[in-house]
């Protein structure tokens, strides 16, 4: 398969388908307006076990075989005690072979031939197995409102990879669907998992004690080098090309403000105990190959007090690169990820992992993974019978990359109203196999200045 070492656009058509650290943190206080308000401080949380408690068999399917689907079911598989994985769903039968090998390689789990599902509606025969007790969603996040709202109706308890949607209509179908799956006592988790690290929960609760007084300011980035692509290869139609280039497709994707810079939203609106309000934004696209999708985003987001949150994500080689989160207060500052600042900048607190020998970083796949951990945390929600239901916090840090993601297309402020109430649904109207009425249409903003000396 060819990968993004191969330049070049195929000839698809696409349109948008809408159907239904001191200078700084001074600088930035300084900005606060007088008619803020302080941002109310969140409950703390507490750390969860390194390992799942022993219990009822957790009997699992995968609905979504690619890289981050295959990773996700053997995270779980080495979450705790009495794990299986059980069955496979996807659109394509390469990927669940290649899913299938790798388990099998990695882990020793051997998933029966009968239980592996090709197709757009594979996922439905895979929730069928009896005895399946534990989804884990992981195909493009286009799909996910559908197969969440299908997992829930199923009576199963749900671990679903961010984002949750790509538009307005399918963030307020997860919304909805949470609040089922907390009528039927389900548990849910998102991949959001800077919420289940080890280090940004310890910093988080400093802040919720106080550490840093009133939030005043906030910024988050994710600018990294180019994304994979892939180009369009003999006998794919546009439906197939499109999914297996999902990552750079708005409407599988969300763009990357939604499908991977919602990491970093969702760690401020975690750490604020809020959400913006309102978007003013910008980006543009100079480097991409395939897809429909911005190279970068710049987005100006206001809270309902007044705050500010800058938030930048490019993907772009050759470029200063920069993931990460910070928040300014009155009494000092921080990284969310691990230390907390003083008013002159110093270093006040740093967490200490318990084992100095294992690696903390938020990709870090070995030992205390917060890849792992959010599984374990899952599991001993359900085995133990805890409140635990992420869906609507995710789908709320979604629906606010996507606000972000319209201001810029359009070059208008965005609202959280505005979101809340848009018929705006992105993609076809049916899936199969075959053409797919949708043009590449790069969005561009504002109107064509007309100027004359």
């Amino acid at each position: 398969m060819k990968d993004r070492e191969e330049r070049g656009q195929g000839g698809l058509d696409r349109r948008r388908f809408i159907g239904t650290a001191t200078v700084a943190g001074a600088f930035l206080a300084a900005c606060a307006t007088q008619e803020e308000k302080p941002i109310s401080l969140g409950p703390k949380m507490t750390l969860g076990p390194k390992t799942a408690p022993d219990g009822e068999p957790m009997r699992a399917v995968l609905i979504g075989c690619g890289g981050r689907g295959t990773g996700a079911a053997v995270n779980f598989l080495d979450s705790g005690p009495s794990l299986e994985l059980v069955a496979l769903a996807d659109v394509f039968e390469d990927r669940v072979q290649e899913c299938r090998q790798r388990i099998q390689q990695q882990r020793g789990v051997e998933v029966p031939e009968g239980n592996c599902f090709i197709g757009f509606d594979g996922y439905k025969r895979a929730l069928e197995i009896p005895d399946v007790n534990y989804v884990i969603l992981a195909t493009p996040p286009h799909f996910r409102p559908e197969h969440f709202r299908a997992a829930v109706e199923a009576r199963k308890h749900v671990f679903m990879e961010k984002p949750v949607a790509v538009d307005p209509v399918g963030a307020r179908a997860i919304m909805d669907a949470a609040d089922l799956a907390d009528q039927y006592g389900l548990k849910v988790a998102t991949g959001t998992q800077r919420r289940h690290q080890r280090s940004y929960i310890e910093t988080y609760n400093r802040v919720m004690d106080g550490a840093i007084g009133e939030i005043v300011a906030a910024r988050c980035y994710w600018n990294q080098g180019q994304l994979w692509y892939r180009l369009r290869e003999e006998g794919w139609s546009d439906m197939e090309w499109m999914l297996r280039d999902w990552v750079n497709w708005c409407w599988l994707s969300g763009d990357h403000i939604v499908e991977q810079h919602v990491h970093n939203i969702d760690v401020i609106n975690w750490f604020t105990n809020s959400h913006p309000v309102k978007a003013v934004g910008m980006g543009g696209r100079h480097r991409r190959v395939t897809g429909d999708q911005y190279d970068f985003f710049c987005v100006d987001f206001t809270m309902d007090n007044g705050v500010h949150v800058l938030s930048m994500c490019r993907q772009i080689d050759g470029c200063a690169n920069n993931v990460s989160e910070f928040i300014v207060g009155t009494k000092g500052s921080t990284n969310c990820a691990d230390t907390i600042f003083g008013p002159d900048g110093e270093v006040v607190w740093k967490f200490e992992p318990e084992d100095q020998g294992a690696a903390q970083e938020a990709y870090d796949m070995g030992a205390n993974s917060p890849y792992v951990q959010e599984h374990i945390d899952l599991i001993t929600a359900i085995r133990q019978n805890q409140p635990l239901n992420e869906a609507r916090n995710t789908a709320v840090s979604t629906l606010t990359g996507i606000m972000g993601r319209e201001s810029a297309y359009t070059g208008q402020e965005k609202s959280w109203d505005e979101m809340m109430q848009s018929d705006m649904r992105l993609g076809p109207a049916e899936y199969k196999l075959g053409p797919v009425d949708i043009k590449p249409e790069i969005p561009l903003p504002g109107v064509l200045g007309q100027q004359q000396a």
